[in-house]
């Protein structure tokens, strides 16, 4: 039976198996642990070795190196992880998704798991139903793992038979023997496939099968392993396109400590490859170099040891570099400056959505920096009030307008992100913390609207030439600064955890704003009363208090929201 396109669709639908199965399982594993990552990581990255630990540890239990990567490039984002961090945690990643091809090699070839991959589906399926998140998640990572091996043993099937298509192998023997031509080729051809399917593990499966059926010789099977390694960069870069500066600096150091690893493997690689053989030669009866179909496990074990023991050399290389590797890529990847970032979405981005877990964080991060915007341009109304000259009085106006400007996109771009996030199943806790972000967008939107009027009003009060006693001055700058005291609390809180934030501040600071705000209004109908004052000075001057006010109760609304009522 010669292979055709029907037998090339069976492949690509193998393959296609094989990553559902991955994907699945990935996805339901992040929504187990999705809540508890953060927590995992603020932890285990104090150090760049923690950091690695982490890394194996996570790609271990996620089965998938880019699943990671871009979890990291996704924390990086949001400001959770460092870049120093960051490169610790990728180098542990590179290390962990060597534990698929163990898996592979050893229970794929060896144990038929795929005979009880319908029994475990079984016992996921009912779970499937369950009414607590955490017992459909687990079913996920059930069944997700019964597909995986199915699709394994898929693609074992589809990869064509040896003996019937003697042609295929005469045209990869052609290519195996010009040296370091070859090695060269073969990284291209695992780099490219890695670009494909976007799967260092279902590359790598794909490359085990081949090896295992004895398509491609140990040596050019090592080298395809080598670009899979570049490869799987690509997929966190790409995640990193619509990410700000410190996503970008993360995945391009990802790319960096990959591709360094080749190249000091290319100058080392027949010596490598000629250690394993002796290695497993010794130890395990075994030779990977010399092909034997009765026994033609001896291959995929060889690759994963080769697999393993390029990335542990390749961490311990580098590990001690991390802080160079930073500098570089900071060099590479440079920041546009402080309006490129003050006036632009930094944490949140489509392309990097993962988990609802993970997003609801990432729009934390944006709605704290929300808060930061908010108290910078209540900060301006003093400024306006005070300036005298005609052309800094213009300019702040503008600025006011820009803010303005800028908290109505942000309200809209982090509404339409957290909609999107409760699309996909998150925890209860989770879905509390997208209500109260939502209502806390909207009294920021609203400070935004009230700074604005009051920049109209000042500006008013100069058209019309209308002047503030000194008393009236004073009692102004009293109040602004009740605001700004309750400010400083709204931005302490958006900064803690919610769970540990308490309303106590908050309600002194609203019930000093109130007070003063009686007692301004108390001053001003007596001073109506005596005749004192145009009616034109105090009607603005009223107007002032008022909005201030409603600026201290959209900020005491914020604080409210983050405790939950």
């Amino acid at each position: 039976m010669g292979f055709g396109i029907f037998e090339l669709f069976k492949l690509v639908g193998a393959l296609g198996f094989f990553i559902y199965g991955m994907k699945v399982m990935s996805d339901g594993i992040q929504k187990v642990a999705g809540s508890k990552m953060r927590s995992i990581l603020s932890k285990m990255t104090s150090n760049r070795f923690l950091g690695v630990a982490t890394g194996f540890m996570i790609t271990a239990l996620l089965q998938s190196s880019s699943a990671t990567t871009v979890m990291i490039v996704s924390f990086v984002n949001a400001g959770l992880l460092t870049l120093v961090e960051s490169i610790g945690v990728i180098m542990g990643a590179n290390v962990g998704t060597t534990i698929t091809a163990w898996l592979i090699s050893l229970l794929g070839f060896k144990v038929k798991i795929s005979a009880i991959a319908l029994p475990i589906i079984a016992i996921g399926f009912p779970m499937m139903f369950s009414s607590k998140s955490s017992i459909k998640s687990w079913a996920e990572v059930l069944i997700g793992f019964a597909l995986l091996f199915m699709g394994l043993d898929e693609l074992k099937h589809a990869v064509p038979n040896l003996k019937e298509n003697p042609e295929f192998l005469g045209f990869l023997a052609s290519y195996a023997d010009m040296g370091i031509f070859s090695t060269l080729l073969f990284i291209g051809v695992g780099t490219i496939l890695t670009l494909v399917v976007q799967s260092s593990s279902a590359a790598m499966a794909l490359t085990l099968v081949m090896c295992y059926e004895g398509y491609i010789p140990f040596e050019l099977a090592a080298a395809m392993v080598l670009g899979e390694n570049i490869g799987t960069t690509i997929t966190a870069n790409l995640a990193a396109m619509v990410g700000n500066v410190h996503a970008k600096r993360a995945a391009r150091a990802h790319l960096i400590f990959n591709v360094f690893g080749v190249v000091w493997m290319l100058f080392a690689f027949q010596i490598f490859i000629t250690n394993i053989d002796t290695y497993m030669i010794n130890n395990m009866g075994l030779s990977p170099l010399n092909f034997d179909m009765e026994n033609p496990v001896a291959i995929p074990l060889g690759l994963s040891i080769f697999h393993t023991t390029f990335n542990i050399l390749n961490m311990l290389f580098l590990v001690g570099f991390v802080p160079l590797i930073s500098r570089i890529v900071i060099k590479m990847q440079p920041s546009k400056g402080e309006m490129d970032e003050e006036f632009h979405l930094e944490h949140i981005g489509g392309g990097l959505m993962q988990t609802g877990e993970l997003s609801v964080l990432e729009a934390n991060k944006e709605v704290t920096k929300f808060g930061n915007i908010t108290t910078r341009l209540f900060d301006m109304i003093p400024e306006l009030l005070k300036e005298t000259d005609i052309k800094k009085f213009n300019n702040l106006m503008a600025r006011i307008r820009k803010y303005e400007d800028i908290t109505d996109r942000m309200e809209v771009e982090i509404a339409d992100y957290l909609a999107k996030a409760s699309q996909v199943e998150i925890s209860d806790s989770a879905s509390v913390k997208v209500r109260s972000m939502i209502s806390m967008i909207n009294d920021m939107e609203r400070i935004g609207d009230i700074c604005y009027q009051l920049s109209i009003t000042i500006e008013r009060k100069r058209e019309q030439k209308a002047y503030f006693t000194p008393e009236l001055r004073t009692s102004l700058e009293e109040m602004i600064s009740e605001v700004q005291k309750a400010m400083i609390i709204m931005n302490k809180n958006l900064n803690s955890s919610y769970s540990q934030v308490l309303i106590t501040d908050a309600d002194e600071a609203e019930l000093a704003i109130n007070k003063m705000r009686n007692k301004l209004r108390k001053k001003y109908l007596q001073n109506i009363e005596k005749g004192e004052g145009k009616i034109q000075t105090g009607m603005i001057y009223n107007n002032l208090i008022h909005s201030l006010e409603k600026v201290g109760d959209h900020v005491y609304n914020i604080s409210e929201a983050i405790t939950g009522k």
